[in-house]
Formats: C-alpha cells, structure tokens, sequence
C-alpha cells in the first residue's frame, strides 16, 4: 500500500495538521488583539496562501514521519539480516556503554541518553525479530506511540501558536527562539500563569482521540506495508515535492506584502516564522520595545559619548605621540569573577591570574554584556551594546562592520583570531574573516602540534603554543600585530591533559576546566616572556561572559560581573579601578593607553576619558539592561520597563576594591531620566545596525 493512499496514516495527519493550522486562522483572527479589519482580497491571501503554504511547511515538517514510515518492513526480520542487524545493534551498544565515544568526550547527560535511546532500540528490535507472532501486535504499539507524538506536537504547537499571538499578536519571532533557551522561565511562566492541569488533561486528550482515529484507520496499512517497489517510487515523489517546498515557501512568503501587520502574519506560517527567526537572529526593536522619536534617542546619545548627527561617530583625537605596541587579546571562555581569590573564592583554583592581576590594570567592577561566547567576542571586537535578539556574530549582516581589527588595519597592524576549536562553530570563522582577521583555528595545527584534543578543539596548551610561533613568524614581517585568542578548555566536558594540575582530568569538573585554563595561561607568559617581542606587547585579558548565567532576577547582576586587566610591564602602571565599566569599554580604553586617535563609531569608551559616564550594558537575548547611577533599568518586549535599586551587601572576607555585591530591589516609581538613556542606547544601536551605519 502507498503511503499517499488515502488509507495512509501520512494521509491523516496531513489532513489534521492543516485542519488545526486552519482552526488556529480563525481563532487568531477574532482574537481581541487582532485590531483590524480586513477586505475580501486580504482574507483571501489569509486563508487560501495560508493555505497552501502551510501544505509546503508540512512537506517539509513530516520528514521524520516520512523516514519512520519508510523503515516499517517485514523484510528487515527474515534471515539472515535479522539477526545480523541485531548483532549490530548489539555491538553499537556495547561499544557506546563501555568505549569512549563522542557522546563520553561532550559529557553530561549524552552519553547516558546515548546509552537510553540504542539498548532501546535494540530491546524492541529483537522482540519484533523473535516473536514472529506478536510482531503485529507489536508493531501497532510502537506505531501509536510514534503517531502519539506527532499528533501531539501538532496540537501543542497550535496551542503554543494562540499564546504567542495573546501575548505579542504576531507569529513565532525571535523571543519564541529565545524561549527554547531559557526553558525554566518559560515553564515557571506557564505554571504560574495558565490552568495547567486542565489545560495539558485537554491537550492530551485530544491527541489521544486522533491517534486513536489514525491508528484505526491505518489498519489496513499496517497489515498490507509497501513493498520495496512502491517505497522507492513514494521517496522520489516526496523528494520532489520537499525540493520543490524548499523552492516555494519563501516566494510564498514574500506575498506577505500587506500594509496590514496582521494580515501578513495571519497569512505566515509560524513555522516557518519560527525557521526565519532561529535563522536571522534578529528582533525587531521598533516593534517590540519602548521607544522615542530618533531625534531625541540621538540626541541623548551625543551627551554621553559626543557623537554627530544619527550616527554613533566621532573622531577620537590624542595629544600624544602614538604608541604602536602589540596587542594580543585573551578572551577566556566562562570565566566567571568570583572564580578568582580577590572575589572570594578559597578553592585556589586561579593561582597565576590571581598574581597576573596584581601586577596589572586591574578592572574590578567589569560587567559582560550577555551570557553567551558570542556576546562576549561582539561586545570585545565592535564595542557595541547588545541588541535585541542573537548576537551580530551570528546574523546574516556580519561583515564589513567597524571594528577593533578595522581600527588596528588602517594603524598598520596584522590582524588574527586564534581559536582552539574549528572557528566554523558559532559562525565565529564568518564574521571575524568577514571583518578581515586571519583565522588560525584547529585546522591550523599540524599533528605533531596536538598532545591532547576533545570535541571542543584542541587543548589550551597547544593553542598557546601555537600562539607563540604566530606571534614570532608576524614579528618578522617588521609591522605591529594584534592577536586575539578564544581559550576552550574551560567548556564542558572539562578535560585536559593528565598530571597538569592537581585536580584528576577525569573528574570532568568546572573547577578543573578553569584550573587548567589558568596553568595554560601561566606557561604561555612564561614562553612569551623569553621572546623579543614581550616587551612591546600589551596583553589584554577578559572573560567572555560568566560560568551561568541563573539567578532570582531577570538581570542578576553577579552573574555578569567578570575580572578584566590590562598587563604590559614597564609601560602599564598596575593599580585597580573600580570604576564601572562595560565589557564593550575594555579596547576603546587600551587605544587610550596607547594615545590612539581615530575615526570611531564604537558605543564603547575610554574610561579614562574626564567624558566618560560611568555605565554597563547587561542583557540575554530580550531583556536589555543599563546599570547606572546605582540602578538597573531592564526594557522588555511588549514595551515593559522595570527598574531595581542595587543595594551594595557588604562581604567581610572582601577586599573595598571588591564589594561590589548587590540586591536588586524593584522600584515603584521608574527614573524617567534612567529610561530614556537605556532606551537611547539600544535604540539608536538596533537602528545603526539595521541601516549598516555601523560598517566600516
């Protein structure tokens, strides 16, 4: 029997999934968010573009469904390929529970999912291959289950849909992304806010009842599979159609032209809205946060860092003699303040950055604009606030942006990322060669340059190692260089090589992740120290963001407060500043050290300016932060604003550089003036960005 025959349980749920897609039409259009009238040529475009577009996203979406149904066969249990599939399956899981495999390399709970999901696999593959007779009974168990879940998704992302819209009365965006990502918020928000019990009973409920409709009627499915013939002839009608899907969908989406918001995002799918929000990484600020005429948001914005016009540019003049130093930035992967001694910490976990920053500039109140790798490497390289939604390192308008490299370019210098990992990850190989770095990765290393490696890359040794031979071949060249290298050994699953450091590599724990780091690093300034090129060389570390990013607020403070310091002996004082500062301050404030003028569009300061305000930036991927004046204004989508009071708490274990400890109390009355300068900041930050006024 085919599987496009209307006895098909593909048949089925395709009806169902477009019946409950044309349902949630009809309920988002009545819905009291829905402002809007419409005429008869838009709600044809509702409802019959919706329509087929949602055919084309099914297309698409039932790939799995397809492949499952594709290995429903008899012929898999006769000899001997059976019992030679289920010796395979076998061997698979003896060599996932007792070898070292990827999933053992990641860590965490992999391996035992990995472990879960094959004896599973081969639980239920020998019963069908040994009991003949009951594999029909078997057989319709398992296949109620799989279509279980697929009615099920289909209902709860029809439900999923009609909250989204009450709350932001469009489809699927980038904060439906964001929630995948902070899922116990989300959960906590649903628990505390929907009937739950009744809501979930209903839910299953009603999936229960269509499974049990499909299953009933795929009987005769099940009873009578495709043949081998009948399969090959299916897979390539369903190959045509998913290649054609994937051509058709987006000229469908491009018909979403009205001058109605709603009747473009009635006619979308929220699927693949979904797709193009996971895809671009973008929010839209305008849409969804509060906002000010530009005039004003720019205006504002010249008070605090002197720029001209609706741009974020000025020219940054020294009175001194220029000072063409090395520069090599190290940013050190989760590396949270109070890993470090001088924040509390008694585990000695950071023996030599402990002593590095005591010989250094030391800044001890330096918060990370976000929680992520990419916020960190956006906020140290564009000297930019974070704007709504994923980092720019990530979206698909990431090239040709003014930018630290761009800066030290036009200044004569060499320009690199060192990463230890394959920079493809994270798009981090796109946007620094697409913003003129040279990138020297895991595929720069020969095999004679490896002693230890995991699946993050290669351990931080190696890479400083490496690092070393870069830095003494672009010293031949006779012009400056400016080095800037991503740590990866502080990143689960926390391995490195053995008899290292005190702590058992084997215990896969953070604490020796961060130990190993901070011993990579001492010999790396051991080595760097005997070259000729030490001395000219400032060295620039700073963490990318903090080890978690958890707390009882939506902003919590110290789960973005990160140790940064500036090292260069006999050229750089040590001292500490405990001055406010934002991560998107750390290389505008190095330029200043080293008499730099320039053309600038950076967001970010020298702190030693008389100029400077004191501020930090702090946000996830929807909540945007500004601390300022002991205060911390969040603006949120929906055009929410709270503000919290920070009342220092005092630690007696802490040194007065280093109280820097707060609790966030909720204020009632909002600081006007504190809202208007966070609303300016990531205003005219989302608009220069949007209109490419921050390329170079």
């Amino acid at each position: 029997m085919s599987f496009i025959s209307k006895k098909s349980p593909l048949y089925f749920i395709t009806i169902f999934y477009l019946l409950c897609s044309f349902i949630l039409r009809i309920v988002l259009l009545f819905h009291p968010i829905t402002q809007s009238k419409f005429s008869f040529f838009e709600s044809l475009k509702i409802f019959g573009l919706g329509f087929i577009s949602d055919f084309f996203v099914f297309i698409i979406a039932s790939a799995f469904l397809w492949l499952y149904l594709l290995f429903l066969s008899n012929s898999k249990y006769y000899k001997p390929w059976g019992h030679i599939i289920f010796l395979l399956l076998l061997s698979l899981l003896a060599y996932v529970y007792f070898g070292n495999t990827i999933l053992n390399e990641y860590g965490g709970s992999l391996p035992e999912i990995g472990i879960t999901f094959i004896g599973i696999k081969t639980v239920l593959f020998g019963l069908l291959l040994f009991f003949p007779k009951q594999r029909f009974l078997l057989r319709k168990i398992l296949f109620s289950i799989a279509i279980f879940i697929f009615v099920l998704v289909i209902v709860q992302n029809s439900i999923s849909e009609f909250f989204f819209w009450n709350e932001f009365g469009v489809r699927y965006n980038f904060i439906a992304v964001d929630y995948l990502v902070y899922t116990n918020t989300v959960i906590g928000n649903i628990m505390e806010s929907y009937p739950v019990v009744p809501l979930f009973s209903a839910v299953g409920i009603i999936s229960a009842l269509v499974t049990y409709f499909i299953v009933k009627k795929s009987n005769a499915f099940l009873k009578n599979l495709p043949t081998l013939k009948q399969k090959l002839s299916d897979l390539t009608l369903y190959a045509l159609a998913f290649l054609f899907s994937l051509f058709i969908i987006p000229k469908l989406s491009k018909l979403e032209n009205s001058n109605n918001i709603f009747a473009n995002e009635l006619q979308a799918n929220g699927l693949y809205k979904f797709f193009l929000a996971f895809k671009n990484s973008e929010l839209e600020y305008d849409k969804f946060y509060k906002t000010m005429p530009n005039n004003e948001a720019f205006a504002l914005l010249q008070q605090q860092i002197g720029n001209t016009n609706l741009t974020s540019e000025r020219f940054i003049k020294s009175d001194s003699i220029e000072n063409k130093k090395n520069i090599v930035l190290i940013t050190i992967e989760s590396f949270s303040a109070d890993f470090m001694k001088h924040y509390g910490n008694e585990q000695n976990i950071t023996p030599f950055l402990d002593e590095l920053a005591e010989q250094s500039l030391f800044f001890t109140n330096l918060y990370a604009v976000g929680n992520r790798t990419v916020r960190g490497l956006e906020a140290v390289t564009l000297c930019l606030p974070p704007t709504a939604g994923e980092s720019v390192v990530k979206r698909v308008d990431n090239k040709n942006k003014f930018s630290t490299g761009f800066v030290l370019k036009q200044k004569g210098y060499q320009v690199k990322y060192l990463y230890g990992g394959d920079a493809y990850f994270d798009n981090m190989e796109d946007f620094f060669s697409g913003n003129g770095y040279d990138i020297v990765d895991k595929k720069s290393l020969l095999p004679n340059e490896i002693t230890f490696s995991n699946i993050w890359g290669v351990c931080d040794e190696d890479m400083a190692n490496k690092a070393i031979k870069v830095m003494n071949e672009e010293t031949k060249q006779g012009k400056p260089f400016f080095n800037h290298w991503m740590t990866v050994s502080n990143h689960r699953p926390f391995t490195y090589p053995e008899g290292k450091i005190d702590i058992d590599s084997h215990s896969k724990s953070r604490e020796g992740g961060v130990k190993y780091t901070d011993y990579a690093l001492r010999k790396f300034f051991e080595n760097a120290q005997k070259q000729p090129w030490f001395a000219n060389t400032v060295f620039v570390i700073v963490a990318d963001h903090c080890a978690s990013s958890s707390g009882k607020t939506e902003l919590p403070l110290d789960k973005y407060r990160i140790p940064a310091f500036v090292y260069a002996p006999n050229f750089i004082k040590p001292q500490k500043v405990n001055t406010l500062v934002s991560q998107i301050d750390l290389m505008p404030t190095v330029f200043g050290l080293l008499n730099f003028s320039y053309q600038s569009k950076f967001y970010g300061q020298d702190i030693f300016k008389p100029t400077y305000s004191p501020r930090a930036f702090i946000a996830t991927y929807q909540d945007l932060g500004l601390i300022k004046n002991n205060k911390l204004t969040i603006i949120s989508p929906v055009k929410k604003v709270k503000q919290f009071e920070l009342i220092k708490q005092t630690n007696n274990k802490l040194g007065a550089d280093f109280q820097l400890y707060y609790e966030e109390k909720p204020l009632e009355k909002i600081d006007a003036s504190l809202e208007k300068s966070t609303i300016s900041f990531y205003q005219t930050a989302s608009y220069l960005l949007k209109n490419k006024k921050l390329n170079k």
